[in-house]
């Protein structure tokens, strides 16, 4: 048994042993579970994938007069201003408005509008300028009505991520089975099932090494878009109750985290704005999460294959929210670029980054080995027996 305090000293004493978790199953397969439990500290996973619920929680500071701004725009970009009065939240698939007259779908109109707030975050991040177009509601104490001017990452105040939901532990193949192609939020779906795709990078995403997040909780400290960021809550959607297999990994999405830290310290290496086409805007972010080896449990769970590990194959050309699968399909399978569904060859890609995903993880292993990241103690654990509840009552109006 360890403790966090014992790891923590050993790291800033640079005494720790740090693996990537591919290196940490490449031991496992050297000198079994428990040999590698005795010489290992940390194991750091990683991803690098969309994860479009997501945003940027931004304070302009106060203008002269005043103004508390109640519809704003940040290139183009309707930012959430229904709280503080110079308090924004951009949504990472907030849409660019269209000129007038146009009309849009999916993010495109005549004039191809292709921003999102995906795209304004990552420019932030960068410096780079971005417009600022406010209105405001007149009041005795805001008296300003309009406010327009251009901010950079340096001249607002707090610009934080504040993501409602990523990390799914876990997800879905998407297929199409119909007769037209399909634009959806993993990309474009071809008809007749021509091609298939998922999200998820398998054996290395964080939170299948943990399964029932016994190491992560509300307080752990992660790596964020390229900063330093910590877990908040759980995350919506949050499914802790899925399905799973006998080695406890779930048979699709389970858990999510929301997760929050300083945009100001991260990376466009590991922020991106991208734009799916028909679909909308997103965001692309890389998040990595050290596991702590407290005892041998933690490295019997990060030994974890690809082999071990299953999504459902789900049906988009059935418009419900339970639509039909066809089957289980491990990630191993997946992987290998091929897959079979009914008889047939379908060609299959990921929409997370596996190289990116690596480079997480070895970027925060780095962190560690330096002495740049120490871990925390979580202040609360995270729920594993939440309900997920449909909406299923209808009613008429």
């Amino acid at each position: 048994m360890r403790t966090i305090a014992e790891i923590n000293d050993k790291i800033n004493r640079k005494k720790a042993v740090i693996l990537t978790v591919e290196e940490l199953k490449a031991k496992v397969a050297e000198v079994g579970i428990a040999k590698a439990a005795k010489q290992v500290d940390v194991i750091t996973t990683g991803t690098f994938e969309q994860m479009e619920s997501s945003g940027a929680i931004i304070n302009l500071g106060h203008t002269d007069p005043p103004i508390k701004i109640r519809r704003c725009w940040l290139d183009g970009v309707p930012a959430y201003s229904g709280f503080g009065a110079v308090d924004l939240y951009l949504g990472a698939s907030s849409t660019a408005e269209p000129l007038e007259g146009e009309e849009v779908r999916g993010g495109e109109t005549t004039s191809k509008i292709l921003k999102g707030g995906g795209n304004v975050i990552e420019d932030l991040i960068a410096g780079k300028p971005v417009q600022v177009k406010a209105q405001g509601q007149v009041t005795d104490c805001y008296p300003r009505s309009f406010f327009e001017t251009t901010i950079t990452r340096d001249t607002i105040n707090q610009f934080y991520l504040f993501n409602p939901r990523n990390l799914y532990q876990n997800f879905i193949v998407g297929v199409n089975g119909g007769e037209r192609p399909l634009y959806t939020y993993l990309g474009p779906l071809q008809p007749r099932l021509g091609n298939a795709v998922y999200s998820n990078p398998g054996a290395i995403s964080p939170l299948l090494n943990d399964p029932y997040l016994n190491l992560v909780g509300v307080g752990t400290r992660i790596f964020l878009g390229g900063g330093i960021g910590y877990v908040s809550w759980e995350g919506t959607q949050h499914n802790p109750m899925q399905k799973r297999l006998p080695n406890d990994t779930p048979i699709g999405p389970a858990a999510t985290l929301a997760l929050i830290g300083d945009a100001k310290q991260m990376d466009t290496r590991w922020v991106r704005g991208c734009y799916f086409k028909n679909y909308g805007p997103s965001i692309m972010l890389g998040v990595g999460i050290p596991l702590p080896v407290l005892h041998e449990e933690v490295v019997s769970r990060c030994a974890i294959q690809d082999k071990d590990i299953v999504a459902p194959i789900v049906d988009f050309s059935i418009p419900r929210r339970v639509r039909p699968t066809f089957g289980l399909v491990s990630y191993t399978q997946l992987k290998s670029g091929r897959i079979t569904i009914d008889g047939k060859k379908v060609r299959v890609a990921p929409l997370s980054s596996i190289y990116l995903s690596r480079q997480v993880a070895t970027e925060l292993k780095q962190w560690i080995e330096l002495g740049k990241f120490t871990l925390t103690e979580p202040v609360a654990p995270i729920s594993m027996d939440r309900s997920f509840l449909p909406q299923d009552r209808w009613k008429e109006f």
